[in-house]
């Protein structure tokens, strides 16, 4: 099978690990506010490109943003698709009749180099199946890694995935390698694992490395990572296939970003995959992803807590609105925030008003009051959904709007 073949092979479901692309489907998280059919319609407006990027998709090539807010064009693949492991959710997994591909570290090390060469590439997501163990498949896609860097003198972006099962010294050393690592956790806790991947240890195999990331950290000089800094790191969670809750997610989420210092947890909302042990379970509504993606920035940029968070009593959040808007439904509505007086971490809890905005707002208050909500305006301040919410100069916005969408 020739090198093409096989990335296409292994691209086939490389959409159901989610990354640093950028690809509207499934992956479009609006502002707070937005309603389902404002999101709907800038979904349906990138269709047009569908049939381009379907074509870049097929090899494993996606737009993507990298930390730094830069956009390029990354290739997500496999350094096999082989698999020891019994994942319940997995196309990947060790029982699935599916047709395999596997590349060693110099065939995929040449392989990416020279789509970079051609300008085909500009970044790498390299992932793998585990096969021979976690141990001896990390040292596979560290010895990649280490072509790239030390032989080919690639010095663009590399996302390195950590496999199961991992030792604490070879994330060291992808630590020193990429500029992003990251292994999935897929479930929040132990007990949720157990119904999608029974066979791995949640502590051990899944949660330690992320901790030992976060060790390296804090007791190592930066100097030692990559181009003389440590890399971000990131995990994913399947939703909706084995019953857990948004409290369960977003509590595990809390932790890994407050206290693991993760960039972002990414969610997946489940897929049945054809024979699989879940094929027969209906797919999570893609609106409880988005709505979590959303919670998680709340909580990692928006000094919100989870008590803050309007779960239902299922432990859900509601599907209808932002999490955002919920919240200021209940406390705003009838004390309403002075924009001219507020402290930022109050002005982020206004919709419509992003880290960007309130900081724009704190420093127009240096040069004068705020009076008009085209003073918001043009600071680029979504006004229409901050109004009901906030007063200026110790009135509510004169511009009274119909704000009641999602």
């Amino acid at each position: 099978m020739d090198t093409e073949a096989k990335l296409a092979l292994v691209s086939d479901q490389m959409h159901l690990e989610p990354a640093e692309e950028t690809g509207v489907t499934g992956r479009v998280v609006a502002p707070c506010g937005f309603a389902p059919d404002e999101l709907r319609h800038v979904v349906e407006s990138s269709a047009a490109g569908a049939a381009l990027e379907a074509k870049k998709n097929s090899l494993g090539l996606y737009d993507a943003a990298m930390p730094n807010g830069k956009r390029l064009t990354m290739l997500k693949t496999l350094l096999t698709s082989a698999c020891e492991r019994d994942c319940y959710y997995c196309p990947f997994r060790a029982k699935r009749n599916y047709r395999r591909a596997t590349f060693k570290p110099e065939e995929m090390a040449q392989a990416f180099h020279q789509m970079f060469d051609a300008g085909m590439a500009q970044g790498l997501f390299l992932s793998s199946g585990v096969a021979g163990g976690g141990v001896k498949t990390q040292d596979r896609l560290i010895a990649t890694a280490e072509i790239l860097r030390r032989k080919l003198n690639y010095t663009g972006y590399l996302h390195l995935k950590i496999m199961p099962g991992a030792e604490r010294e070879q994330v060291f050393r992808a630590m020193q390698l990429a500029d992003r690592i990251s292994i999935n956790l897929e479930a929040p806790n132990a007990n949720r694992l157990t119904g999608l991947a029974p066979h791995k240890n949640f502590k051990e195999e899944l949660l330690r490395p992320l901790q030992w990331a976060e060790e390296i950290r804090k007791s190592q000089p930066a100097r030692l990572g990559w181009n003389g800094r440590w890399p971000s790191t990131v995990t994913q969670f399947v939703v909706g296939a084995v019953g857990e809750n948004d409290v369960e997610i977003l509590s595990t989420s809390a932790y890994l970003i407050q206290q693991l210092r993760l960039t972002r947890t990414y969610f997946s909302a489940f897929s049945p995959v054809p024979d699989t042990p879940l094929d027969n379970r209906a797919p999570e509504n893609p609106w409880r992803e988005h709505r979590l993606y959303q919670a998680s920035f709340l909580l990692r940029d928006y000094d919100f807590e989870m008590e803050e968070m309007p779960f239902n009593r299922d432990g859900n959040l509601p599907l209808d609105v932002d999490p955002k808007m919920a919240w200021a439904r209940v406390h705003l509505t009838e004390h309403p925030t002075e924009v001219n007086r507020a402290e930022r971490n109050e002005l982020l809890r206004i919709p419509g008003i992003g880290p960007k905005g309130a900081d724009a707002i704190l420093s127009a208050r240096r040069r004068g009051h705020l009076r008009d909500w085209r003073d918001l305006e043009k600071l680029g301040i979504a006004a229409t959904r901050a109004a009901p919410f906030v007063l200026l100069d110790g009135r509510r916005p004169p511009h009274q709007l119909s704000l009641w969408s999602a």
